[in-house]
């Protein structure tokens, strides 16, 4: 697909995509983008959903699969080949963390964490990278990280080494796979989810945690999905081996609200 070809609209046809976590939350604004777009999706995840996700008659199919165990992810990407004929797009989204303490989370929940939001990436890069690096295209993989990887992560610490070390797997893969292959990230910032009360509270608490954002607001999950459309096209062709910050401008320095110099 050139930059000529790409119009917006179903610029994914013929495009087989698979999305970890796609059926809910953020991945599943990411699914909805690429059905939107005409994408063949599918999405994968240890349970099962109660429907799946469709838009315009385009509807994604389903592979139930723990993306921390190597050989279901190797089912899931053979379903891709075998079916569709093809592997275009990867975006590892499945990941995320509960609030621990540091001091008392025990080695195992700890190694959990980091299996979920850094092995898994890149086991199934691995397994995604064999079809791709055959295809005349090549193809894309989108690591979904978070600016936990950037800052400190105090409550989700495991988390938020496991991103950085998600950014770090970006970039090295890059430089591994090309020129067949383009590995990319998002860095998300705070985003609302079915799930935005367990990390900010009440609709009180997330309003309060909206107004310390430049934009004044938390991310969608379709934000994100849309960034994965531009990095996923033509349009990114010479983009790979860097993250794309989605984070509303940001969080306000809190010294900027504690000191007095400008009041």
């Amino acid at each position: 697909m050139s930059n000529s070809e790409f119009s917006g609209k179903n610029s994914f046809s013929g495009k087989t995509v698979i999305i970890t976590g796609g059926g809910k939350g953020v991945g599943l604004g990411i699914t909805q983008c690429f059905l939107t777009q005409g994408a063949t999706v599918i999405i994968c995840s240890r349970s099962e959903l109660e429907s799946l996700p469709e838009v315009n008659g385009n509807c994604a199919h389903f592979v139930a699969a723990d993306v921390r165990d190597v050989e279901q992810i190797n089912r899931v990407v053979d379903y891709a080949k075998n079916t569709f004929g093809r592997l275009d797009v990867l975006v590892n989204n499945a990941g995320g963390a509960p609030h621990t303490d540091a001091a008392t989370a025990s080695p195992r929940f700890s190694e959990k964490i980091i299996a979920l939001n850094l092995l898994a990436p890149l086991n199934f890069s691995q397994a995604a990278n064999r079809v791709m690096q055959q295809q005349a295209e090549g193809g894309v993989i989108i690591n979904i990280a978070s600016v936990s990887g950037e800052r400190p992560s105090p409550g989700t610490a495991a988390y938020g080494a496991a991103k950085a070390g998600l950014l770090n797997l970006t970039k090295s893969l890059a430089v591994e796979w090309a020129p067949k292959v383009r590995v990319v990230g998002i860095t998300c910032g705070m985003i609302r989810t079915e799930q935005a009360h367990l990390h900010y509270g009440d609709d009180k608490g997330i309003a309060a945690v909206e107004a310390t954002v430049p934009l004044n607001r938390l991310a969608t999950p379709e934000d994100i999905g849309n960034a994965c459309i531009f990095l996923a096209s033509p349009l990114a062709s010479y983009i790979s081996g860097s993250s794309l910050l989605v984070h509303g401008g940001g969080e306000k320095p809190a010294f900027l609200d504690a000191g007095n110099a400008h009041n």
